[in-house]
Parts: structure tokens; C-alpha cells; sequence
């Protein structure tokens, strides 16, 4: 992790502290501050360090496929279950299991989470048999978990048996001190990987890099210095090499987030512009309607990183008319 601000430096003392203790951990912040990084530290600096650290992102599976994932499976559980197969839980025992996106899990999985952090006990998928594991949770939202509760999306008691010790990871618009030196640390491990001298970062670089807000934070940061560099042809890193939204050339950019903007609000919107945009036409009603859905669909996916089941839950359909919707609409390439 790298930073030197006032925010990073509480980060930094309360992993320490936490590392020390078995109790669960929840980590919150927007996408991309770096949740993950902070769990392996906890994990790194914990006495379980010599044990093994599994991460699960809970959001990029399927309630069926999870269950499985998280607590195994005996054979013949399900069609497909041609052995029994050991869970992440049980393959975490004596270690660390990470358990990303953790507002995405279903209630029924909400209440055999609970009993595991409880009990420390559970049964794989289609078996009676009880399994006991000694494996320490830290898990990870971007949501406020506190809205879910009061939505009925979350279950109260899981929210505090998770919430027992906690960091909030700050967006990088909140501390933007840390920027140049989160830059020059990207530059050098991307030089490094491409058996380049790192180049130097020009202060105009600097200057835009600082000012701008970064709704996608440290991952966005990365992507961009990433990318200058696939784009310099040496020398100093110039703000030419930036993408024209961080040099102000167009406006910037801004993520559909909890609160700030549900998708009525985002389709209200595209329809006022479709209107605007399309020539006169006595059968406008199913293109619209079509252009509409795409970009909708396109922006959500975005939104969540092209994570299709929390897509599937923004926009109130299953996973699997979304995935058809993708194909129908030709988005995926886009959402890679």
C-alpha cells in the first residue's frame, strides 16, 4: 500500500491492530481504494501468516454456484457433481478466508454464513455430515451494508457479526496528497514489467493528476499510468499521454453509485437525449427503446466493474436474460 496521508496512516495503524486479533473484519469503501490490499496486509501480519488466505468474490458467482464454492459440495449433491469437492471455508482452515462484495450474497446465504461465524461449523452442499474449520473472516463491500439492513436486503444480525472490527478505506479525491507518489510507484512497476527504465513524470502531469477526482480511485489511477506508458515513445511521461477527461478536454467522468443515482434517474435521462438525437420517424417507439436498453444496460455494467449478477440485481432481472441481453445488444467486448 502506498500513501503518506493522514487517512492512510489511521489505515495503516488499524490493520496493524487488527492483525493481532482472530475477530472478523468488514472493510468498506468505494470500488478500487484498495479493500483487497488490506486484507491481505491483516492477513500477512496476523499469526496465521504461514496458513493459507482464499478470496471469494461473492458478486461473480451464482447463489448455487457460491454455496458450493464457499462450503463444497458432496458427490451427487447436483447433476454436475461427479465427486465431492472441498469448499473455500474448509481450504481456509488455520488461514484467512476474504470474502469480497459481501452485500451480494443471498439471504439463504446469509444464514449459513452466520452459523460458520458463530458456530465455526457447517455441511457441505447435499451432505449431513458437520464440518468445524478455524478460519478467520475478513470481508468487503462497497455498499453502505447499514442501507441494506433497512431495505431488508441484509440480515441485521449478520451486519454485526461481521461488524466487529471495521475500516473505512478513503476514496483517493479525499486524500489527494498521495497521488504523485501513488503515481510514480505505478510507473516504476509497469516499466519494471516491460523491461523499461521508468520514466520521469512531467509536473503538468502531476498538477491534473492531483486535481482530478477519480471516481474509479487507485484502480483508475493505475489503468491511466498503465497507459501512458503503453503510449509514450520515451522520455518524460507528458499530460498528452493522459485520457482528455483528466486533462479537461471533455467533462469528467462520473460512476453510477448507491444513492446518487439509481437507474429511473439514469434511464429518465438517455430517454430526454434519445428523443433529442433521433431523426423524425413514424416508428421511433422500438428504437428507442432499444438504444435505450443498451446504454442503460452498458452503463450498470460499467458502474459495477462488469460484475453481471450485480448488474442482474441493479436493473431488477436474472442473470441469465442479462447475459442475453449482452450477446442481443453485441456488449461483450465492451464490458470486458
Amino acid at each position: 500500500m502506498v500513501g503518506d496521508s493522514d487517512a492512510m496512516r489511521e489505515v495503516y495503524a488499524l490493520s496493524r491492530r487488527f492483525a493481532r486479533s482472530n475477530s472478523t473484519v468488514l472493510l468498506t469503501g468505494e470500488t478500487g481504494t484498495g479493500k483487497e490490499l488490506v486484507a491481505r496486509a491483516i492477513h500477512d501480519n496476523s499469526h496465521r501468516a504461514d496458513g493459507p488466505y482464499v478470496r471469494v468474490n461473492c458478486g461473480a458467482l451464482a447463489e448455487s454456484l457460491l454455496e458450493s464454492e464457499l462450503f463444497g459440495h458432496a458427490r451427487g449433491a447436483f447433476t454436475s457433481a461427479i465427486e465431492n469437492r472441498t469448499g473455500r471455508f474448509e481450504a481456509a482452515h488455520g488461514g484467512t478466508i476474504f470474502l469480497d462484495e459481501i452485500n451480494s450474497i443471498s439471504k439463504h446465504l446469509q444464514v449459513k454464513l452466520l452459523r460458520v461465524l458463530q458456530e465455526q461449523e457447517f455441511e457441505r452442499v447435499g451432505d449431513t455430515r458437520t464440518i468445524r474449520v478455524n478460519t478467520r473472516v475478513i470481508a468487503a463491500t462497497n455498499r453502505e451494508l447499514l442501507e441494506e439492513v433497512a431495505e431488508d436486503r441484509f440480515r441485521e444480525d449478520l451486519y454485526f457479526r461481521l461488524n466487529v472490527l471495521s475500516i473505512d478505506l478513503p476514496p483517493l479525491r479525499d486524500r489527494s496528497e498521495d497521488i504523485p507518489g501513488l503515481a510514480e510507484h505505478f510507473t516504476a512497476v509497469y516499466a519494471a514489467r516491460d523491461n523499461k527504465t521508468p520514466p520521469k513524470l512531467a509536473p503538468e502531469v502531476l498538477r491534473l493528476l492531483s486535481k482530478y477526482a477519480f471516481p474509479g480511485n487507485v484502480r483508475e489511477l493505475q489503468n491511466y499510468i498503465e497507459r501512458a506508458l503503453a503510449l509514450s515513445e520515451g522520455g518524460a511521461l507528458t499530460s498528452e499521454l493522459l485520457p482528455d477527461h483528466v486533462r479537461g478536454v471533455r467533462p469528467p467522468l462520473k460512476l453510477v453509485r448507491s444513492g446518487e443515482e439509481d437507474t429511473d434517474d439514469l434511464r429518465r435521462k438517455l430517454v430526454r437525449r434519445e428523443l433529442s438525437e433521433l431523426p423524425g420517424s413514424t416508428d421511433v417507439h422500438p428504437e428507442i427503446l432499444g438504444r435505450l436498453e443498451r446504454e442503460v444496460m452498458l452503463q450498470v455494467l460499467r458502474a459495477c466493474q462488469g460484475v453481471q449478477t450485480k448488474a442482474a440485481a441493479r436493473l431488477g432481472i436474472n442473470r441469465n436474460t442479462l447475459h442475453k441481453k449482452i450477446e442481443e445488444h453485441g456488449l461483450t467486448a465492451e464490458v470486458r
